[in-house]
């Protein structure tokens, strides 16, 4: 079992890497929660694979300080579809 959770936290990074992906993208590819993705990636990645972990570190961060700009512009498509 615990060789599967590693690769999934693997699997995860390249995914989130390779697509430029959210935390909330990857839970719906992988079938998995949110709150699963992330502590496969902050927890469970740093361990395995620093180096991929880095490089994930920097691509959450990079959504997190993003995120607001989204929502932003979900609700504009939300209220423009309305009219």
């Amino acid at each position: 079992m615990r060789e599967s959770l590693e690769e999934r936290a693997c699997d995860l990074a390249v995914y989130i890497i390779e697509n430029r992906a959210t935390v909330r993208a990857a839970a719906k590819k992988f079938g998995v929660s949110k709150s699963t993705v992330h502590k496969d990636l902050t927890e469970r990645l740093p361990h395995v694979n620093p180096g991929l972990f880095a490089q994930v570190r920097a691509l959450l961060d990079l959504n997190k300080a993003e995120r607001h700009i989204r929502g932003g512009l979900a609700t504009r498509r939300k209220y423009s579809k309305q009219k």
